[in-house]
């Protein structure tokens, strides 16, 4: 039996508050693979096409620990991991195996409690204050949970353990892989303090950034705001945010997540004989995705791509990733992918649709810096006083041949591609 690192801020014991769990299995792909052939331990293990029999397409769904030391990391692109790791073992994915696996994951969670909220095919929430074997501290039930996955199912997660939901996911990336790190009420702040902002749960690179133009660097930092000006700054994730560095989040774990989906579709005539008709088209199709994602503070994991030639044939591809994903740049490059993987523009194309799929609630990358943008609505109004090159009444038509539907509904349970995704 392999150490459990275990890092606890404090005595382990989380008395009179909730007990929560977040349980991250590590680099989850290419650990199944790992695990699955012995020729591959010890390797860096990439999951993705190999660019070289793929013509230099493809995504990074996840990489192996050993390829993470070579920079590569999940949405990178294939070309580029393997310029990184020449040597790296490019797998394209077993997602019905993943899958499965996932399912025993959870078989083993629901020895300790029935109060699971799966995050992804490799993450959950656990509410074990009430756990099924008595268990006192949050901290054995972690423990128990670790040990036997490891023994069961031969593969490693990381486990943060704290009051809530947010610090418990903060906690399971502090001490990876193979980590435990307990966070208990009176440490909690200390913890928040001294933690780089990009490090929050939900504050993603773009947001970080716009956090550094307020000097905005920790936790501590963050703190120092009050809640208005948390609120001028941060629009509606502000009141979040105020709470959240004060160690607040009341969140309960949800057994029943509604597994939704977010998509477009445009049909066509006269049809797409062209790559570039296609791309443009995959564009807009992300960019109003991405719009009704932010519209319902939403971001997905799995990204479908959907065509259908002039003989009324329909293909559908999709890709799972690691990271949930929500603008229309990361919706476009993806969709992109599967139709360079997948698409033949040469049979006339009448349907595209992209969808994105395993959704969950945005945290804090939709955050919105009012006062910077008051000033960018200011210098675009100008911009646009000053611009005569356009007349009043020139319009920009689009074919009054496409068709729109957005569509919010549950997800599909079929599989229409190797790529699939599942619950953790």
């Amino acid at each position: 039996m392999r150490t459990i690192g275990i890092l606890s801020f404090d005595d382990p014991k989380i008395d009179g508050s909730r007990k929560i769990l977040h349980v991250d299995m590590d680099a989850f792909f290419a650990s199944v693979e790992q695990r699955d052939n012995p020729a591959y331990r010890g390797k860096p293990v990439i999951i993705a096409r190999h660019p070289k029999e793929n013509s230099g397409k493809g995504v990074v769904s996840t990489a192996s620990y050993e390829a993470r030391k070579y920079g590569v990391h999940s949405a990178m692109s294939a070309a580029e991991a393997y310029r990184l790791c020449p040597q790296g073992i490019f797998v394209s994915g077993n997602y019905a195996l993943y899958r499965e696996v996932s399912e025993q994951v959870r078989e083993i969670f629901k020895r300790y409690t029935d109060i699971i909220e799966p995050l992804s095919i490799d993450e959950a929430f656990l509410d074990v204050t009430d756990n099924k074997k008595g268990i006192p501290y949050a901290m054995d039930v972690a423990k128990e949970i670790q040990e036997t996955i490891y023994k069961e199912l031969n593969l490693t997660c990381s486990i943060g353990v704290s009051y809530n939901k947010f610090i418990a996911k903060l906690a399971s990336d502090y001490q990876k892989p193979f980590g435990m790190t307990v966070i208990t009420p009176k440490r909690a702040i200390p913890f928040l303090e001294q933690l780089p902002i990009e490090d929050f749960y939900g504050v993603g690179t773009r947001s970080a950034e716009k956090m550094h133009e307020l000097d905005i660097y920790t936790g501590a930092d963050l703190k120092k705001l009050s809640q208005d000006e948390c609120i001028q700054y941060f629009g509606k994730a502000g009141l979040a945010l105020y709470e959240r560095v004060r160690g607040v989040d009341d969140r309960p774990v949800k057994v029943t997540r509604i597994r939704k989906s977010i998509g477009k579709e445009r049909t066509f005539y006269p049809f797409l004989y062209h790559d570039n008709e296609v791309e443009e088209t995959l564009r807009k199709l992300a960019n109003s995705v991405s719009e009704a994602l932010g519209k319902k503070d939403m971001h997905g994991k799995v990204v479908t791509l959907k065509f259908r030639n002039v003989d009324f044939e329909t293909v559908t591809r999709q890709t799972s990733l690691v990271d949930a994903i929500s603008n229309s740049q990361d919706i476009y490059f993806y969709a992109l992918d599967l139709w360079q993987t997948y698409g033949d523009v040469s049979q006339g194309i009448r349907l595209l649709g992209i969808t994105v799929s395993d959704l969950s609630q945005l945290a804090f990358e939709n955050i919105r810096l009012n006062l910077y943008e008051h000033q960018a609505k200011e210098a675009e109004t100008l911009a646009y006083k000053s611009n005569t090159l356009l007349s009043e009444n020139e319009e920009i038509n689009e074919n009054k041949n496409i068709k729109e539907d957005s569509t919010i509904q549950p997800a599909p349970d079929q599989a229409p591609s190797e790529h699939e995704d599942g619950d953790a």
